[in-house]
């Protein structure tokens, strides 16, 4: 049960809608901004492939072992608190990262970002859902998700136009005075609200990071040493031990960080699994294109994150119209249909991508996985926020987000490892071919995808007689229940 304070005072509606936009805009797009910048870090701070992973995974890593504690801490000491918080975080890590004299103490400013992104993303929802009433919230999260795909959409072109024209140093630099304006007008303008005061699940959270750790820094040392190496299979095997560690300590704890019994729920299962899938075979492909687009077709930074933009924005004009199909003929078809397309397009590009091809060849594959990325967004959120009650909304989500940040992880790790090869950077035409060979992997991840979204509950059209309240509702019919 939520408090606000003020008690029927209404917050600062207009800011609190703009503050939470700034907030999501700022987190979701530097997980993708970078993705232009690859090529130019890598002269510039002599980084190698692995190196080029963990600025993306250093990221992304943090954010999914931190969201949900980050939630429970909001929850505790107070929302608006928190958010400024991370937002001064995310300002903070920004500038350690635009003066990294090495790839290192980037890496580590990347993880400090990840955890201010942690703060922002799931508390600038909350915020929204407190400040408006039930009959305004869904305009309200509607423009917050709009801002949130713009920003995906966006991403690579604001990093290519800052690389080209200024340096991959003001990519954070724009950051700082964003971040720290924004978090004191949160603390002037927001409302102050807290949740149920949730014991800290500091076990699972220490065992939940130590074991995911373990796990992306085998994958990724993979490329430099190889899979029979000591390193990795230790790495590997010790990262296995502890998230399994991890698995029965939550499912005996009364208030454990992560609910085991959601994953019971066939739908919340299903559609969580999906998005893990979506989002490997989706950063994979981030991490291989921009690359492949500067190192082996020549385009400036700048033109390949206009050429991204072909790919990634195509999704934000397909998902509004897919939403409501969706909620009349059932998410499994839309699901499976996304995935498909998304498995299509990467394996077209990966096919033509030959030496000699050019950015016209491969268009048409990545027009046709952006469709499908823009049909299985909103169809696993719907499936994920519709399998559960009302009072389990938001742990699911915070479980469903841990379950496709780590994808992402695990996306990149993969396909870093079939990509890397000695003589990448010095051949077009050996840095095209191991392209379209890592590429072939993001392929099969979104493959699997489909496999997966077969298991989604068969949709239930509803009764025409009005319906009566049930007494309890399962995770399987709260889908047909809720509209």
């Amino acid at each position: 049960m939520q408090s606000v304070e003020s008690g029927a005072l209404a917050p600062h509606k207009g800011w609190t809608l703009a503050l939470s936009s700034v907030g999501v805009f700022m987190a979701a797009l530097d997980a993708l901004v970078v993705t232009t910048a690859l090529p130019v870090l890598r002269t510039s701070l002599n980084a190698n492939v692995g190196d080029l992973e963990w600025t993306i995974n250093a990221y992304v890593l943090t954010f999914a072992c931190l969201l949900l504690p980050a939630a429970a801490l909001a929850d505790r000491f107070g929302r608006r608190r928190a958010f400024a918080a991370g937002l001064v975080i995310f300002a903070a890590a920004s500038a350690l990262a635009a003066l990294a004299p090495t790839v290192g103490v980037l890496i580590a400013a990347r993880a400090g970002e990840g955890l201010g992104a942690a703060v922002i993303m799931p508390i600038s929802l909350t915020l929204i859902s407190d400040a408006f009433p039930v009959e305004k919230r869904g305009a309200a999260i509607g423009m917050w998700g709009a801002v949130s795909g713009f920003a995906v959409a966006i991403g690579p072109v604001i990093g290519g136009a800052v690389v080209n024209g200024l340096s991959w140093h003001w990519i954070f630099w724009f950051n700082v005075p964003i971040g720290l304006v924004a978090g004191l007008l949160s603390l002037l303008r927001l409302t102050e609200s807290y949740g149920p005061r949730q014991p800290l699940d500091l076990p699972g959270l220490a065992l939940a990071c130590v074991g995911f750790f373990l796990l992306a820094w085998g994958l990724v040392r993979v490329s430099s040493v190889g899979w029979s190496s000591w390193q990795v299979i230790v790495s590997l095997v010790a990262g296995a031990v502890v998230v399994a560690v991890f698995l029965m300590v939550e499912g005996r704890r009364s208030r454990p960080m992560v609910r085991l019994d959601l994953f019971r729920n066939r739908a919340f299962n299903t559609a969580s699994w999906v998005t893990f899938f979506m989002y490997a075979g989706l950063f994979g492909a981030l991490f291989l294109m921009s690359q492949f687009l500067q190192s082996g077709l020549g385009d400036s930074p700048l033109r390949a994150g206009l050429h991204l933009l072909a790919w990634t924005a195509v999704s934000m004009f397909i998902a509004p119209v897919v939403g409501p199909l969706a909620d009349k003929y059932g998410n499994r078809p839309f699901m499976a249909l996304g995935m498909a397309l998304q498995a299509i397009g990467f394996g077209w590009v990966a096919l033509v991508a030959t030496p000699g091809v050019t950015f016209g060849g491969v268009l048409a594959g990545l027009l046709v996985a952006g469709v499908g990325i823009g049909i299985v967004f909103p169809t696993v959120a719907n499936g994920v926020m519709t399998s559960v009650g009302p009072e389990e909304t938001g742990i699911a989500s915070g479980t469903s987000a841990t379950l496709r940040e780590l994808g992402g992880v695990f996306g990149v790790a993969f396909t870093a490892t079939a990509f890397a090869h000695a003589g990448n950077y010095t051949s077009h035409q050996t840095l095209i071919t191991h392209f379209s060979h890592a590429l072939w992997l993001c392929a099969a991840f979104s493959a699997a995808g489909i496999f997966v979204s077969l298991a989604y509950p068969a949709h239930r059209a509803a009764a025409p007689a009005p319906p009566v309240p049930p007494a309890r509702t399962t995770g399987t019919t709260v889908a047909a229940a809720r509209d």
